[in-house]
């Protein structure tokens, strides 16, 4: 449950911190005083949508901090699973709103809005009135039945649905690709055959033929080049070899006369042994060349073919070879999609006739807990002065969708003489609140929920209804926290706690909500009653405290 809440510079609060109390927390105050400033905090640090203009105008942030007490739900293993830090029952849930954006923290450690929204079901639930719009709507209806049941399966059907629309979502692809003109196919076979037929293998044969067409048409000079080069070596007198052995030969006189010089001496024998060795290569390289005309042409003929290639698919061998590759699958697409749809459509009618077999039994059990919950709202709505109230779901068949194979609405029929008719067009604004109130509590308790909070339920109420809407909420307060904002008398009168809001309006406009005592809580109810704190509305105030 919620106990303590901490609210800073948000909207019409500088500073304000309020404790909780278990059983049934009631906010009353002036019209226009800001009795929902308290409802939405909670709701915004318990991840509702929120803006910067919250934001009191003269600060940078508001900071809203709730502290909680967990006594009724294991929460070990989602904290374990967001690497939240568990401090047991106690836990500080607060959001940060900058002109930025906001964030959310639990025990001080941030969390997504993933979060924040499973955490929010296990521990709080509000009703406003646009929840009664809400709720008011058919399509609402069956989420409403399914959240009462708790079915286990429903969880599986949702999957297999899920995989049930992405397998016709492929099956529609594959339709459409099968649509192709022959001439588009011929087309792709153009190219894939172009590309195959080029058998290119390596990336970088463009730069390899390069290369070799370069030598085969500098022939006559490369031979005349390292000819050159190797007559000058040793191919004549007075070569260059000659000319080293010379000096070879005179190192090793000098160095028989001087020890220093031997090693001088080697490394001319070593640059002799090596320039031999260019030599040679230079005589092989040289006989090794030919003029070849034919191999000239035949690279020529290979390298026109590879820049056709390049420039139509693409400016590298690399990306000729990519480009291959996509369009062969994309043929292979369509060659097989007949194949492909067969099997894929096989396989989606297995599916739906499963998942037929599974909402089969979905329906019968919402037709039977349909029942047990009609019967537990009746019950609620004769105990909230509803006593020939009429109240039941119908099912229509549809086809197969998300919610399974059925249509729910909710039926009540609030005079004995009128018959059954959809919830949006009979029940009247206090009777939208009774029936709302009546499905709240049944699901609160269902839900093993800590804090429900109504926002003004008790609109369109008075006399008898009123007392009924009061013992009804106060019996629901003895298993779970309720906070609720009232404009009535009898219901603000069994509060467990009584806060007051009040706005000022001096130099600055500022919102005030403050615990009451005992005579200032009579005051309230005085008020609230009579409109007036007068003797006759407080000796009433005081009838209905001790009442």
């Amino acid at each position: 449950m919620l106990n303590k809440i901490l609210i800073k510079n948000y909207i019409l609060i500088d500073e304000l911190e309020l404790d909780f109390t278990s059983g049934l927390n009631i906010i009353t105050g002036e019209t226009g005083a800001g009795k929902s400033i308290l409802i939405n905090a909670i709701d915004i640090a318990f991840g509702a949508k929120v803006g910067k203009e919250v934001i009191k105008s003269d600060a940078e942030k508001a900071i809203i901090e709730i502290t909680l007490s967990n006594k009724k739900q294991d929460i070990t293993k989602l904290f374990d699973e967001y690497a939240i830090d568990n401090y047991g029952n106690e836990i500080i849930l607060s959001r940060e709103i900058t002109q930025s954006g906001s964030r959310s923290r639990i025990n001080g450690c941030l969390v997504n809005q993933e979060f924040i929204k499973i955490f929010r079901e296990l521990f709080l639930d509000i009703h406003s009135q646009h929840q009664t719009y809400s709720f008011l709507q058919p399509k609402y209806h069956i989420a409403l039945l399914d959240a009462y049941i708790k079915n286990q399966d429903l969880e599986l059907f949702y999957q297999g649905f899920e995989k049930y629309k992405n397998m016709l979502a492929e099956l529609e692809q594959l339709k459409n690709a099968s649509q192709k003109t022959e001439e588009q196919i011929d087309f792709l076979k153009f190219q894939v055959n172009e590309i195959e037929t080029a058998e290119l293998t390596s990336t970088t044969e463009d730069e390899e033929l390069n290369n070799e067409l370069s030598i085969l048409e500098n022939v006559e000079k490369l031979k005349e080049l390292t000819g050159s080069s190797y007559w000058s070596l040793s191919g004549d007198d007075g070569c260059v070899l000659d000319a080293l052995m010379q000096i070879k030969n005179n190192l090793a006189k000098a160095s028989g006369m001087d020890n220093n010089l031997s090693d001088t001496e080697s490394e001319m024998l070593n640059a002799i042994e090596i320039l031999k060795e260019v030599s040679a290569s230079l005589r092989n390289y040289s006989s090794s060349l030919e003029n070849d005309t034919e191999r000239i042409n035949a690279i020529q003929e290979r390298l026109f073919v590879i820049e056709k290639l390049k420039r139509k698919y693409g400016g590298s061998i690399e990306k000729i070879l990519e480009t291959g590759e996509k369009l062969r699958k994309e043929l292979d697409n369509i060659e097989f999609s007949t194949q492909k749809i067969e099997n894929l459509s096989t396989e989606i009618e297995n599916t739906r006739i499963k998942l037929l077999s599974q909402a089969e039994q979905i329906s019968n059990k919402r037709k039977d807990s349909a029942k047990e919950l009609s019967q537990k709202i009746i019950e609620k709505l004769e105990k909230l002065e509803l006593p020939k109230v009429k109240f039941e779901i119908s099912f229509e068949q549809c086809d197969l969708c998300q919610n399974g194979i059925d249509k729910v609405e909710f039926l009540i029929s609030t005079n004995i003489s009128e018959g059954l008719k959809p919830l949006a067009k009979v029940a009247s604004g206090g009777e939208i609140s009774r029936v709302m109130l009546a499905i709240k509590t049944i699901f609160a308790q269902a839900d093993n929920i800590d804090t429900i909070i109504f926002d003004e339920i008790d609109t369109g109420i008075s006399g008898k209804t009123s007392q009924s809407v009061a013992e009804e909420v106060k019996l629901l307060s003895n298993f779970m926290q309720i906070i609720m904002i009232t404009h009535q008398a009898i219901i603000a009168s069994k509060a467990d706690r009584h806060f007051y809001v009040k706005k000022t309006q001096d130099e600055k406009t500022m919102v005030s909500i403050n615990i009451l005592n005992e005579d200032s809580r009579k005051q309230a109810i005085a008020e609230l009653a009579s409109g007036i704190v007068s003797e006759d509305s407080l000796k009433f105030a005081d009838l209905l405290i001790s009442g």
